[in-house]
């Protein structure tokens, strides 16, 4: 916190690798491979390293999210329920997930759980940065910090950690 400032710290979490989709299977049941728990279950002991810990832990309904966020959950000592949300389906626009963002104002440290192409627009569109460019990886996260609630955001890049980057701490 900046003096009297407010500030939230939002989390952006690419869910993990998935298994490829599969004639006649729904989109929404793809669940996370065993690769992709791992990769993600390191970013995740990192980020857990340097305290952090969601309040909240938001997260689209598609069951490779969901598994991402319970990952999240165990690995960041998060005790609470997990939200799902619309607002972090696929197809979802930014407006969609600001809004959502909004509702949880009083948050210190929110996580929400997603997927691309949806990340790689949203993180711009939260720094007020429409046409930056975002490679979102699967199983990255990215700290964004918020200090206003106004229409518009205009949140402060904190960091972005990939797996890769993860991995090559060892």
């Amino acid at each position: 916190m900046k003096g009297e400032t407010f500030c939230m710290h939002l989390y952006l979490l690419r869910h993990g690798i998935a298994e490829e989709a599969r004639a006649g299977e729904s989109d929404a049941a793809r669940a996370l491979t065993p690769e992709g728990r791992g990769k993600l279950r390191q970013v995740l002991k990192t980020i857990a390293e340097a305290k952090v810990k969601p309040t909240l832990i938001c997260s689209s309904e598609l069951k490779r999210a969901i598994q991402t966020a319970e990952i999240a959950s165990t690995v960041l000592g998060y005790s609470g329920q997990i939200m799902r949300t619309k607002a972090l389906a696929p197809g979802a626009d930014t407006d969609q997930v600001w809004e959502e963002i909004r509702l949880h104002h009083d948050e210190a440290n929110l996580m929400m759980v997603g997927h691309n192409p949806q990340f790689d627009q949203l993180a711009p569109y939260l720094l007020g940065a429409p046409h930056l460019r975002v490679d979102f990886k699967k199983g990255a996260i990215m700290r964004i910090d918020i200090e206003s609630f106004s229409a518009r955001p205009k949140g402060t890049l904190c960091w972005y950690l990939t797996a890769k980057l993860s991995s090559s701490r060892e």
